[in-house]
């Protein structure tokens, strides 16, 4: 289905990237994209109201402080509250509003998906929130750096396309509890539409959105307690964050690319569009790691609505030419297929690696042994539990 995909992504290094050779994608039908297209409406037909970000008051066992299943996230959005219902909507704001979310997380959950709260919330099987707080800006900075791990690292979630703020909001809430995140993780939330048509207006808010974000990462840099910024994109979120990186790049802020360490999952970033941003960026001190897999339907789709051009996401790491260039271009593009989906897409992965968060982190950090590599590798969940779940593919090898 993938065959001549990524053929020619990158043929040398970011600093001087020529013509690529001609992608094809596979032709997609318009059954396929209806097929994609009614899959992405039925998962949102039950989709969470404003209401959900409403503290709900649970007993004082489900309550306590010391709750291994309690997780806080901060906030930092750029949508424009709605006074109506209590949460933010998808109009673009002048400036950044902060929050502080603490919420009741379900134990022995054994997947990604989330169960919202309903009017009599159930601890034992929904999420909850049952604090919330807005912020002054100074107030939130101070928390974020409270937040900061041992090792000075601060984590950044940046959410993609369809997504409304509450379901940010609760994916990012998922992700702290399974990565067993000591703090609170910060989510950024641009006004995306929330809606499956909204494709083109939510391509518009995210690069709206360049410089809330650029204010946002600046203000945690500054402090000499952090260390490493984890800027982790997913589909359109991480074409927003190559755009932020590639701004600050440009405009030789090079103490503060030198605490980011940027992942991108499934991103959905045209090809072309990707290599031009490298072209701009330069080799990053940390490398950039690419989450990708050859089955995402969702990259499909937004494929299809781009005339087929390729997307990032969608590398297939068994081409050769893939393997040299992650190489050359001095990235990791990580292979996750084996991870499992719960949105029939193939789109969602991102959030089931969160169990595996600090062999992540390890790698990420130049712990492990080949965290120093840049290249093509696969991620082995099956593995992961007993052993480091990264491998090289192919005939990858230490990059000199």
């Amino acid at each position: 289905m993938v065959e001549g995909y990524s053929k020619g992504l990158l043929e040398a290094g970011p600093q001087a990237l020529p013509e690529a050779a001609p992608l094809r994608l596979p032709q997609a039908t318009p059954v396929i994209i209806v097929a994609i297209g009614l899959a992405m409406l039925t998962g949102c037909a039950t989709r969470p109201s404003p209401e959900v970000l409403t503290p709900v008051l649970l007993t004082a066992a489900a309550h306590s402080e010391t709750r291994p299943d309690r997780v806080s996230v901060l906030v930092a959005t750029n949508r424009t509250p709605d006074g109506v219902h209590g949460g933010f909507g998808s109009t673009w704001a002048e400036k950044l509003t902060y929050e502080r979310y603490a919420f009741s997380v379900p134990p022995g959950r054994k997947d990604t998906t989330i169960a919202y709260p309903t009017a009599k919330p159930d601890p034992e099987r929904q999420f909850a929130v049952v604090e919330r707080k807005q912020l002054p800006k100074d107030a939130f900075v101070q928390q974020a750096l409270a937040s900061v791990q041992p090792d000075g690292t601060v984590g950044i979630f940046v959410h993609g396309y369809n997504y409304s703020y509450q379901e940010a909001l609760y994916r990012a809430a998922q992700i702290a509890a399974d990565a067993k995140i000591r703090g609170a993780p910060i989510l950024f939330s641009w006004p995306s539409a929330a809606s499956v048509a909204g494709y083109v207006a939510d391509r518009d808010a995210a690069l709206s959105s360049r410089s809330e974000l650029d204010s946002l990462v600046t203000s945690l840099s500054s402090s000499g307690r952090v260390k490493r910024i984890i800027l982790f994109g997913h589909s359109m979120g991480g074409f927003l964050v190559m755009e932020t990186v590639r701004d600050l790049k440009l405009q030789h802020r090079d103490a503060v690319i030198g605490k980011l360490a940027v992942v991108l999952a499934a991103p959905d970033i045209d090809v072309d569009v990707f290599r031009s941003q490298l072209k701009d960026i330069g080799t990053m001190p940390i490398p950039i790691s690419l989450l990708v897999s050859k089955d995402d339907r969702a990259l499909v789709a937004s494929s299809f609505i781009a005339r087929e051009r390729p997307r990032v996401g969608r590398l297939d790491i068994d081409n050769p030419v893939i393997e040299e260039a992650a190489l050359k271009a001095r990235i990791r593009v990580i292979d996750i297929t084996s991870i499992k989906t719960s949105d029939g897409l193939g789109h969602d992965r991102y959030a089931s690696l969160a169990k595996f968060g600090a062999q992540l982190a390890s790698f990420e950090s130049g712990k492990r042994s080949s965290a120093g590599d840049v290249g093509a590798f696969v991620f082995d969940a099956a593995g992961a539990a007993v052993a480091s779940p990264f491998r090289l593919a192919g005939r990858v090898v230490r990059s000199q």
